[in-house]
């Protein structure tokens, strides 16, 4: 197959995709955006979501946002076809706000606008910008609009961080601020590389109080540790913040960033110099068993964070020959787009639909295939191991040494289970 090269970003819905068949690009086929917004905005103390939308997409996102662990009570008007039909959205929504604003410890009011307000005529110069001096931030995320719930996490945080990030206050020198949804236990490990390095972690975004969006502000740089938190990335650079893109991923990937960061930090060269080697041999030491070797592997999700995986994938020996996300291309995907294609990655979707990850799985012959429920269901029909990308492989470490280690051992233990899914299939042919 000849290699695909993806369009420029601006130049994104005029040139077709591999595997398309005529497959609508506008609507990926994701959770509806606005969960991304609320999943990052209900977990932030300080932050009380005001969601406007009617009845149904209220039960849905309400209900889907406290099985991720959500930490406080959505606030919606009620809005029927009545409501809607009679003109009364601008209405519901200053009655919402209103209402919000009497919450305990509330310092800002994000107003999650969906597309039945956006198409209902929701006014954004008739909301308040403020209420009992409490900012209210509108956060647009109508899923005719925004592309995937990743890219609606973007949106949200930068929303409420152009209200709260101080161009004017005094930048912490050798301070990082990470950015990103990461596993507990990264920032931790990060914030000791650093500090063998002479700096320090002073926060990661998304946060979990409105107090950690203002010391992103003062931090000395921001490591965009997923590629799709780019307007957020925007807002940080217009405040003077300075800006490492990648994440510290493999041997390759783990070493350059952490050169980016004693860089961009101004750290003593030969000291960051002596921990990037350190941690280099450490992964290296793990990668000469080549625990993938002889393996192909397909990579398909809607997290974001999809290219960085399959760097870990084809660092430890396997074939990566597909890798597919929602997300856009952008320049915080091309290094591990570039690296990818330069070591055997032959195609890389964006704003991918299960067509393509279908006709890829027919053109390809994996051994495991790491992706959506629905994907991994049709994987398993087939006898091939399959996971869930986002609650088995997202939800454990992956950055540096320890996470390369963690994350690889966890994949050798899936792909030996090929021999439980043929039994699978032969057991249901019967």
């Amino acid at each position: 197959m000849a290699e695909h090269t993806p369009p420029a970003p601006d130049d994104e819905l005029s040139t077709p995709e591999p595997f398309r068949g005529g497959t609508c690009k506008l609507h990926p086929q994701t959770m509806c955006p606005a969960f991304g917004a609320l999943r990052v905005l209900s977990r932030i103390e300080g932050a009380q979501p005001a969601m406007v939308t009617d009845a149904g997409c209220l039960y849905g996102l309400t209900f889907v946002s406290h099985f991720y662990a959500a930490r406080k009570s959505i606030l919606a008007p009620q809005l029927g076809t009545a409501e809607l039909s009679s003109g009364q959205v601008q209405e519901a929504a200053q009655a919402v706000i209103a209402e919000a604003a009497k919450e305990q410890n509330v310092s800002v009011i994000p107003v999650i606008s969906l597309c039945v307000a956006e198409t209902a005529g929701l006014a954004e110069e008739l909301l308040p910008t403020e209420v009992d001096g409490k900012p209210v931030v509108l956060v647009r995320v109508p899923a005719y609009a925004i592309h995937s719930h990743p890219e609606a996490k973007d949106i949200a945080l930068a929303a409420v961080m152009r209200r709260f990030v101080d161009s004017q206050a005094e930048t912490e020198p050798r301070t990082l601020a990470l950015l990103g949804e990461v596993f507990p236990a990264d920032p931790l490990i990060i914030d000791g590389l650093l500090r063998k390095m002479g700096g320090r972690v002073v926060t990661t975004l998304p946060g979990r109080h409105v107090d950690e969006l203002k010391l992103a502000g003062r931090a000395t740089a921001v490591a965009a540790l997923h590629p799709y938190y780019r307007e957020t990335v925007g807002v940080l650079r217009e405040r003077g913040v300075g800006v490492v893109t990648g994440a510290p991923i493999g041997v390759e990937g783990s070493a350059a960033w952490i050169r980016a960061v004693g860089a961009a930090l101004d750290l003593d060269e030969e000291v960051v110099e002596q921990v990037a080697s350190a941690e280099e041999v450490a992964a290296r030491g793990f990668l000469a068993m080549q625990p993938l070797k002889g393996t192909t592997i397909m990579l398909s999700g809607y997290e974001g964070n999809e290219l960085l995986y399959a760097r870990l994938l084809i660092e430890g020996g396997a074939h990566v020959p597909y890798v597919s996300t929602s997300i856009g291309q952008s320049m915080l995907t091309a290094a591990d787009e570039a690296w990818l294609k330069a070591h055997g990655c032959e195609t890389v979707v964006y704003r991918k639909a299960i067509e393509d990850d279908v006709a890829a799985m027919q053109h390809w012959k994996f051994d495991l295939v790491i992706g959506t429920t629905t994907l991994a269901a049709q994987a398993k029909e087939q006898g091939i191991p399959a996971v869930y990308y986002t609650n088995i492989l997202s939800v454990r470490p992956l950055f540096l040494a320890g996470g390369m280690i963690a994350s690889l051992s966890f994949v050798r233990e899936l792909l030996g289970r090929k021999p439980l899914y043929e039994r699978m299939v032969d057991f249901f042919q019967r």
